[in-house]
């Protein structure tokens, strides 16, 4: 199924392969008075002569465009008629020649005819709410706009708006139920409200919600905000990872970039019409709450100055990110949905996040006598103004020398929910686990390959190596795992596939590309200018990275791959590169067997496996009754079907973590909460089952690797 909102997320920092260009690919001169159509004559001419698999601007490309445009402005369909969108279809095959010529005349009528439908949307919501919803007939909503179609008038209009108004507030009537529960069962001579105060109450909520979204968020729009809309639309329909970003954007990038985040310390995704939250920064707010997690979708919020929750669904992401933000010190709540259905209220103190929580972290594990080193990496970071000293690669070999002074027998590099980052970085990163040799192949459009090396002989670490990787792993993730595989070097542990990101991206200042700007900034592109390849010669492009043992995960059974994204780039291959598989002396293939055959009989697998479906099943259910009862008992029957997955976060795998000696003295000195955030993640490594196998795979190498690295010398001799 093709989501209404799937292209529509972006995580602007480092989830991608980025690389900063200059626009040296062009000595083309632009000039037009108006704004509008110098963006679009400067943005159509980068596509074509930038873009790595530039695709021609015709009517197929048009009647895409089209539906992806109309799909992005009203992608809950409340706002247009069905004679709206055949008034649109008259310009369904000439977007292209439009964009060609430096027309905006599809953008100015579907913006108008929108300003309009908004404004009449607003008389609408608030006649629906003005009225008592019964929640005792027997009806449904679906949540998959998809499998509607757009009004024919305005009674059926109306009636959409009343579902989707009677859906949101279906949830504020449920709270208020259960307060006024809690509130009798504290206090037996408490007056409880009436159904009919609970019911306009809630209704009431809603309304001000409502109020809040339209006159924050709606009414807040410039013309220059559509059209950014309308620009960005344009350019992901040549690749997932191609996207405009307009000035506001393009600060807010400069701003992550910087390495501070002031908000609650989550990098957040939009996926359909829901905002989810797909990492929590150690060290910040919602990780210190503790009942944050990834998954969790974020359905409200609210300031502490305020009685009221503002309602996010279907906001754009970076709208809603306005709402989260805020200064240090202030209180947001954020109601969350957990992916098993359960909705709760959460109340986080903003506070300043520094990126340096997502650097590279160690920690010394214990078993049977022997030591092992563990590096969690969040992400493929660098400072490109100041390479050397900021960088991962850096940051992961001093953490292998301080793992080594302690002890260290064998290695585990976790790069799980690792969405990438530098290219140097990660080339500079294999070469510490080999002599030297290539690591990943470039290629540009007509251009021939290049082959990115190792160059430097030394090693930091020759000994077993086991890489955990997941669906989420991508990019920069995927080279580092693929070149370990490709050498033979490490034996990889994870999902089926990692993202399937293939590509490598440039940001492209777009002001850079006018000798005397008078228009005003224009913003950047995020432009797909290369692909990278295998030393093998295979892409990870949609396909990934398979791991060595196989493991279900948590996002087993969701679509959260390149391959599951619009308009991705296509699989394929080129020569491979020169390269000599390590001179190792495990028995790679009996460890792998061997770690198969523990992970296909153990318990906790096999409950995460189950929870994976069931998490995949409630997704996949979009039909909701607006029947109170109906709806109450399936939220009763969600809950009570999670409890059989409460026994995976009692697993123990009795392993011993704790910090190398290096960061000991650290925390010995330190005034901050270090010692808390070592204390958390060992904790949380110790259920770690993954890391537990990936325990075991280092001692079947290591039971192997003194006897026959001594034989191998002593033959070479």
């Amino acid at each position: 199924m093709k989501n209404i909102m799937k292209r529509n997320y972006k995580v602007l920092s480092l989830m991608l392969l980025l690389a900063f260009a200059s626009c040296s690919f062009t000595s083309k001169k632009f000039s037009n008075p108006d704004k509008d159509k110098l963006l679009i004559q400067i943005i159509t001419f980068v596509l074509d002569q930038g873009h790595f698999d530039p695709i021609a601007l015709d009517d197929e490309f048009s009647a895409e465009l089209f539906s992806d445009y109309i799909e992005i402005v009203d992608p809950v369909k409340r706002y247009f008629y069905q004679s709206d969108y055949e008034d649109f279809e008259a310009y369904k095959l000439t977007i292209d020649d439009q964009l060609k010529a430096t027309d905006i005349t599809f953008f100015n009528v579907v913006n108008a005819r929108m300003l309009k439908r908004i404004e009449e949307a607003k008389e609408i919501y608030k006649e629906v709410l003005s009225k008592p919803f019964d929640y005792t007939i027997d009806e449904d909503f679906d949540t998959n706009y998809e499998n509607s179609t757009f009004a024919k008038n305005k009674k059926e209009l109306k009636d959409r708006w009343r579902k989707q108004l009677k859906f949101s507030t279906l949830s504020n009537y449920d709270d208020i139920i259960e307060e006024e529960k809690r509130a009798k069962e504290a206090d037996p001579d408490y007056v409880a409200k009436s159904e009919e105060q609970i019911e306009k109450e809630a209704r009431e909520a809603t309304l001000k919600s409502i109020n809040i979204y339209f006159e924050d968020y709606i009414d807040d729009q410039q013309r220059e905000d559509w059209f950014a809309i309308y620009v960005n639309t344009i350019v992901e329909e040549f690749d997932p990872h191609t996207y405009y970003l307009a000035p506001k954007g393009k600060e807010d990038f400069d701003q992550r970039m910087s390495g501070k985040l002031e908000g609650i310390g989550a990098r957040l995704q939009k996926r359909m019409d829901y905002i989810k939250i797909v990492e929590l920064i150690s060290g910040g707010p919602a990780w210190r709450s503790n009942k944050l997690e990834v998954e969790d979708v974020i359905l409200k919020v609210k300031q502490e100055d305020e009685d009221v929750a503002v309602d996010i669904v279907g906001m754009r992401i970076n709208d809603a990110i306005k709402y989260i933000k805020g200064p240090k010190g202030t209180k947001v709540t954020l109601t969350i949905k957990k992916v098993d259905g359960t909705v709760k209220d959460v109340e986080i103190v903003r506070d300043v996040v520094e990126l340096v929580e997502t650097y590279a972290k160690a920690s010394i594990v214990e078993k049977d006598n022997m030591k092992f080193g563990i590096i969690n990496l969040p992400a493929f970071y660098v400072d490109f103004q100041d390479y050397k000293n900021v960088n991962a690669a850096k940051d992961v070999k001093e953490e292998i020398e301080r793992l080594k002074a302690d002890g260290m027998q064998g290695l585990v590099l976790d790069l799980r929910d690792n969405g990438g980052g530098s290219l140097p970085a990660v080339v500079d990163m294999a070469g510490l686990f080999i002599k030297d040799g290539p690591i990943v192949q470039v290629r540009s459009t007509d251009q021939p390959k290049e082959v990115l090396k190792d160059r430097d002989k030394s090693i930091s670490w020759d000994g077993p190596l086991v890489i955990l990787v997941n669906e989420i792993s991508a990019s920069a993730s995927e080279i580092m795992a693929a070149a370990m595989q490709d050498y033979k070097r490490a034996i990889i542990i994870g999902g089926k596939q990692t993202y399937g990101k293939g590509t490598v991206q440039n940001v492209i200042d777009l002001n850079n590309m006018l000798r005397n700007n008078t228009s005003g900034d224009l913003g950047a592109l995020a432009l797909t200018r290369q692909k990278y390849y295998r030393i093998n010669g295979g892409s990870v492009q949609l396909e990934g990275v398979k791991s060595d043992v196989n493991v279900p995960g948590r996002f087993s059974f969701i679509d959260v791959g390149e391959k599951d994204k619009d308009n991705p780039l296509p699989y394929d291959e080129i020569d491979a590169a020169d390269y000599t598989p390590w001179d190792h002396y495990f028995d790679y293939e009996a460890t792998i067997e061997n770690s198969k055959k523990r992970m296909s009989t153990n318990q906790q697998l096999k409950l995460i496996e189950e929870n994976a479906k069931w998490v995949k099943s409630k997704i996949d259910e979009t039909v909701f009754s607006l029947n109170y009862k109906t709806y109450k008992a399936q939220l009763e029957a969600n809950e009570t079907e999670s409890k059989k997955f409460d026994a995976m976060s009692d697993y123990d795998s009795n392993l011993t973590f704790q910090s190398h000696g290096f960061e000991k003295a650290l925390i010995a000195q330190d005034t901050t909460d270090l010692k808390e955030k070592r204390d958390r993640w060992h904790a949380s490594l110790r259920k770690d089952v993954y890391v537990e196998e990936a325990i075991n795979v280092l001692e079947d190498l290591k039971a192997a690797y003194p006897i026959n690295k001594k034989v191998a010398s002593t033959v070479q001799n």
